[in-house]
């Protein structure tokens, strides 16, 4: 006899996931068609992120992608990576990212096209109900396809700045400043904080015009501004003060100094523009 629950969940765990696959995909798709068609010369190009050029930011991106795959398709191997990352708990990602940015850069290009393709997959093959492991807590499928959308976009915005170009706002945006909201908490304890008792409201204009909004309507804390400039708020890629992001509440403007999306210790963010081209920046 057929199990009806689990078809049913089965068939909601396809609902969720497929529309963020699809947005990771074409995440990965704007990305690569920017260093697709440049010279080798050119992956050498310095990017905000200090001592990284587009070919560590991409280096870095599939490195990471494969440890996702591994996540996903081999438990023990990743937690081998896992001792790893706490061995050298500063030096991890920098190592990782000189590693793969070694690779010739067609070859590199390849291996991070061949790997994002087998990560989707893998997360599309994963048991409905079944986590994935990580170097933080376990994820579902729909959240670590989340987490690498938000990593793409945000090292894509390096290499478009590294390439002096603008990359046009997506309705993917959404899926980052998710992210951005959800780890509030997170920001403050890694800056060992205590957080706010109270929710935020955070009412944001998509690309699009439409609003997006969470959090309940009375709160006194309030974060509004464009989706894009939140979403380079939580990934810090910009200062505060380069954003037209408005604060009201104490709470909320001590959240806009130390919002962060990312996993990983406090990042340093990036100075305001006044005071560029020094080129600092959280990974």
């Amino acid at each position: 006899m057929l199990d009806c629950s689990l078809i049913l969940c089965d068939a909601v765990h396809v609902a969720e996931l497929e529309p963020v696959l699809a947005d990771l995909d074409a995440e990965g798709d704007a990305l690569d068609a920017l260093v697709a068609g440049l010279d080798s010369d050119d992956w050498s190009t310095p990017t905000p992120a200090a001592g990284w050029t587009i070919a560590h930011q991409i280096g870095h991106l599939a490195w990471t992608d494969a440890a996702s795959l591994t996540a996903a398709t081999d438990e023990p191997r990743f937690q081998e990576l896992v001792a790893e990352a706490w061995a050298d708990p500063t030096g991890f990602v920098d190592a990782g990212a000189d590693r793969w940015a070694s690779i010739a850069p067609a070859a590199l290009l390849t291996r991070w096209r061949e790997g994002r393709a087998a990560l989707t997959q893998a997360l599309r093959d994963r048991p409905a109900g079944e986590k994935v492991q990580w170097f933080g807590p376990p994820m579902s499928p729909v959240s670590m396809a989340t987490a690498r959308i938000m990593e793409t976009w945000a090292h894509g915005e390096d290499v478009a700045d590294a390439l002096g170009v603008a990359k046009a706002p997506t309705s993917r945006l959404r899926h980052v400043a998710h992210i951005g909201v959800r780890t509030r908490d997170f920001a403050y304890a890694v800056h060992e904080l205590p957080p706010p008792a109270e929710a935020f409201r955070v009412e944001l204009t998509a690309p699009d015009g439409d609003d997006w909004v969470w959090g309940p309507d009375d709160a006194a804390q309030r974060i509004t501004g464009p989706a894009l400039d939140f979403c380079l708020l939580v990934t810090q890629r910009r200062h505060p003060d380069d954003l037209d992001i408005k604060a009201e509440g104490d709470d909320a403007r001590r959240w806009m100094t130390i919002a962060q999306a990312f996993a990983g210790a406090p990042g340093g963010g990036r100075p305001p523009h006044s005071e560029r081209p020094r080129r600092e920046e959280t990974r």
